[in-house]
Order: C-alpha cells, then sequence, then structure tokens
C-alpha cells in the first residue's frame, strides 16, 4: 500500500478531479464521466498502478459516480418537469441491454486497447463538440422501434466503452430528432442512470489484478466516494453558471481540451 506522502496528493488531486468534473458536467452537459475516465487513469499511475487491467478500473469506477449524479440530476430536472419520461421508457431498455453489452466487451480487453477505444470516440465527441450545429436533424421526432433498439443499445455500449453517462450521446441524438435542448440534458441524466446502475453493478463482479486499494470488482471506492462529495457541490454551481452564460465558446474551448486528451490516450495506446 502506498505511504501517506504519496496518498495525500493523491486524494487531494481525487477531490480536484472530482470538482472539475461537476462543474463541467454542470455548466456544458457534457457529463463528469469524460473528465473522470483520463483523470483516474493518470492518478492511479501516479500511485503505481499500470497494470493490463487499470483502464477497467478508470471505467467502472466513473461509471459508478454516475448512478449517483445522474439521479440527482433527474430529479432536480423533474421537478421543473423537462424530463420526457415517455422516450426514456421507450429507449431504456436497449441502453440497458447495450451497457451489459459493453460490461462484458470491457472485461475481456487490456488497457492499451481500451485507451484506444476511448480516444477515438472522445476525439469524435470532441469534433462534434466543436462543430456541430443546433440545426442539424435527422429526422422530425424520435425514430421508431426498428431505429430505435440498435440507436439505443449502441447508446449503452458505447457509453460503457468510455466510462461516460448519456450526455455526451444521447444529448446530441435527441437533438438531432428535434428534441428542444432542455428537455435532452434532462432526459439524457435519465439515459445516465440506465447505463450506470446495471453496469455498475455488473462490474463489482468483474476482478482486476493488481488493482489499487480498497477496489471492489473494478470500483474503486475511494476515488468513487471523494468524486461523488465533490460533484454533488460543485454540479450546481456548473449549472447555474450555464444559466447565467454563453455556454458555446466554452464548449468549443472544451472541445479542444477533450480532443488533446484523446490524442494523448491515443499516443500511449500506440506505445509512444
Amino acid at each position: 500500500m502506498p505511504d501517506l506522502a504519496t496518498l495525500l496528493p493523491m486524494l487531494a488531486l481525487l477531490l480536484v478531479t472530482g470538482a472539475l468534473a461537476g462543474l463541467v458536467a454542470g455548466l456544458l452537459g457534457v457529463g463528469g464521466g469524460i473528465v473522470l475516465v483520463p483523470a483516474y487513469f493518470y492518478i492511479f499511475v501516479g500511485l503505481g498502478h499500470d497494470g493490463p487491467g487499470l483502464m477497467r478500473i478508470c471505467l467502472a469506477t466513473s461509471l459508478a459516480t454516475i448512478i449517483v449524479t445522474s439521479a440527482r440530476s433527474v430529479m432536480s430536472h423533474n421537478r421543473k418537469g423537462a424530463v420526457d419520461w415517455q422516450i426514456l421508457r421507450h429507449w431504456a431498455p436497449g441502453i440497458a441491454v447495450g451497457a451489459l453489452i459493453g460490461v462484458l466487451v470491457v472485461a475481456q480487453l487490456r488497457t492499451q486497447a481500451l485507451q484506444a477505444i476511448f480516444g477515438l470516440l472522445a476525439l469524435t465527441v470532441s469534433v462534434y463538440m466543436a462543430l456541430g450545429r443546433d440545426d442539424w436533424r435527422l429526422g422530425p421526432q424520435m425514430p421508431g422501434l426498428a431505429v430505435r433498439v440498435p440507436l439505443s443499445g449502441t447508446v449503452g455500449f458505447l457509453s460503457v466503452l468510455m466510462g461516460i453517462g448519456g450526455g455526451s450521446f444521447g444529448v446530441p441524438l435527441m437533438t438531432l430528432y428535434n428534441v428542444p435542448i432542455h428537455r435532452a440534458v434532462a432526459t439524457a441524466a435519465g439515459f445516465g442512470i440506465t447505463i450506470a446502475l446495471p453496469s455498475a453493478a455488473a462490474f463489482l463482479l468483474v476482478p482486476v489484478p493488481d488493482a489499487p486499494p480498497f477496489t471492489v470488482g473494478a470500483v474503486n471506492m475511494p476515488a468513487f466516494a471523494l468524486t461523488i462529495a465533490m460533484t454533488l457541490i460543485t454540479a450546481p454551481m456548473g449549472a447555474a453558471l450555464a444559466h447565467k452564460m454563453n455556454p458555446k465558446p466554452l464548449k468549443r474551448v472544451f472541445a479542444v481540451f477533450l480532443a488533446i486528451v484523446a490524442l494523448n490516450m491515443l499516443r500511449k495506446a500506440l506505445g509512444y
């Protein structure tokens, strides 16, 4: 187990990471997981844990935090009548199935492969954040069963491969099908619970050799607890700021930051 001189700076970094993830989630509506996964990776590497299952721990711990943050977000949005429960009911089963399939895939992949997947998907998200337009549409309303089944499964599957909730894929998907942005953000929080609850529960049963201390299955409990403590404080602050300022310029800045993170993950996956 690392000594106190090593642990204290890492605990401080986890608190800062949780605070930043909550602020970004509230301000930009992209979900804190996209910040947490790379942050966890670098923190655990700093603690000396750089085994083949490390990315599995980062993804699983991020998803565990999303259960709490998404639940709080859904309750907050529901009080304002913003959650579209019909969309959520129709899409939740497919999302949950896709998420569980994602857990099965992650359990078989080593850190290098998961870094490459995260890097590619994060790069895609960053490009959409930077270049996407509000008037882009795939259809006038959410699609029917034939399209919904594969799309919902894909949202759940890709989200688990990145360790994120429903915002990064769910919000663009719904807006492309003409759902107003505020309703899309609120409903995507429900997507987050549907993704995170079954996948985090399944990850508790996935052992990881040479895991950091206090890791249950693939979920690191100290990282989970400290992140939740901070995101519950800072996410409402981010949401309040979002109503007072135009988040679009910040979104483009964050897109550049995310692209840098994604490219660095790809560099590590390639062994450089």
